[in-house]
């Protein structure tokens, strides 16, 4: 199995920063692409920003400038600064990666539990 684990997320006054971090462990063979998504109350679940399988980077328009995802490949862990935050960057927090696991065929979608990010105004 693969298991991935976020840490990081608090409450933060509107302006201030947080930096969160996902780390993969387990019987990986592979990871293809990483990244971070976020789901606020009622909301569908978005893309906020990760790594492509080309190693690209993608972010969401809301949070570009603000936020910078970054990662550490010997360590399998993604991280994401958050400047500059706002009340409507409140969201559950979740790490994403596509990873081959050894012995098995083929890539398959694995998610953290998620992290809880609370920016007061």
């Amino acid at each position: 199995q693969v298991q991935l684990v976020e840490s990081g997320g608090e409450l933060v006054q509107a302006g201030g920063s947080l930096r969160l971090s996902c780390a993969a462990s387990g019987s990986i063979f592979s990871i293809n692409a990483m990244g971070w998504y976020r789901q606020a109350p009622g909301k569908q679940r978005e893309l906020v920003a990760a790594f492509s399988r080309r190693g690209s980077t993608n972010y969401a328009d809301s949070v570009k400038g603000r936020f910078t995802i970054s990662r550490d490949n010997a360590k399998n862990t993604v991280y994401l600064q958050m400047n500059s935050l706002k009340p409507e960057d409140t969201a559950v927090y979740y790490c994403n990666a596509e990873a081959i696991q050894i012995g098995k065929p083929g890539a398959r979608d694995y998610w953290g539990q998620g992290t809880q990010v609370t920016v007061s105004s």
